[in-house]
């Protein structure tokens, strides 16, 4: 079963002038789901950072296997997903219910795009259940609000934060966004979150995100690595920590991308109060 909430006045909130994170994302993971400013933009970060593709991509696969470990060996069956993006391959229902069949997926964006897409590609296994929230990440109250007619918050659920807390520019901010996230999450639940870092080591990632930010929407933040890992402060860790997503638990089809990239991600566990 699948629903999705939200469906109103899209063509007026759809802005095709200005490159947008969403679209230029989908355009580097090779989808159809962006217009010419997005990959003339692309390719100009493209051209600033050659790597910056290899980012989208590991992004990508370390969801694909976060979320198996949560469902195979965590024994995880929720899911909500905030800032999904645009749907591609493997979405995180997609990679549940394949082992899974009953796991319940919340995804949850605020930009009108991913949200005309929803209705027609995030569909769910017959035994589970798929929904969408049109809804922003600050609006932590609304989101648990709105995802508890689907999830039972009195279980564990995976919470996933891919690449969507770079959109809060104030520290203070992020990690309260979630901390009160988890803080109504049964024991046991997991955050799966991934963030551009900066890094004396990868100039051109700064330059990269300089340039977005002078031309793109929404603007992105990054932070270092130690600022990532405190999203995890009072949580169980997984091994191997907060690394590149290149180097989280790689497994076939990752040989090919670089071992350090600029997108760090880490898992962790709601231990038992």
């Amino acid at each position: 079963m699948s629903r999705v909430t939200g469906y109103d006045d899209l063509r007026d909130r759809i802005d095709t002038t200005r490159p947008h994170t969403a679209r230029i994302w989908n355009y580097w993971l090779g989808g159809k789901d962006n217009y010419p400013v997005d990959r003339e933009a692309g390719d100009q970060i493209r051209a600033i950072h050659p790597g910056i593709g290899d980012y989208a991509l590991a992004d990508r696969l370390f969801l694909g296997r976060a979320v198996h470990h949560l469902v195979a060996e965590a024994g995880v069956r929720q899911f909500l997903d905030i800032g999904t993006g645009l749907p591609s391959a493997d979405n995180t229902h997609e990679v549940a219910q394949r082992t899974a069949p009953e796991a319940r997926v919340v995804y949850v964006d605020n930009d009108p795009l991913v949200l005309t897409h929803a209705r027609a590609l995030l569909t769910s296994a017959r035994e589970g259940r798929t929904d969408y929230l049109d809804a922003d990440l600050r609006d932590a109250d609304t989101i648990l609000e709105r995802a508890a007619a689907t999830l039972d918050l009195s279980r564990p659920v995976a919470l996933m934060l891919l690449g969507v807390v770079i959109f809060v520019e104030d520290d203070k901010e992020s990690y309260d966004i979630v901390r009160r996230l988890m803080a109504e999450l049964a024991p046991g639940s997991h955050l799966v979150l991934s963030h551009t870092i900066t890094s004396p080591s990868m100039p051109d990632v700064d330059a990269a995100v300089a340039f977005w930010n002078a031309h793109g929407t929404p603007r992105l933040t990054q932070r270092t690595p130690a600022q990532v890992e405190r999203y995890f402060e009072g949580l169980e860790l997984l091994e191997p920590g907060v690394v590149s997503c290149s180097r989280w638990r790689p497994g076939e089809g990752s040989g090919e991308l670089p071992d350090e990239v600029a997108m760090f991600g880490g898992v962790a566990r709601k231990a038992s109060s």
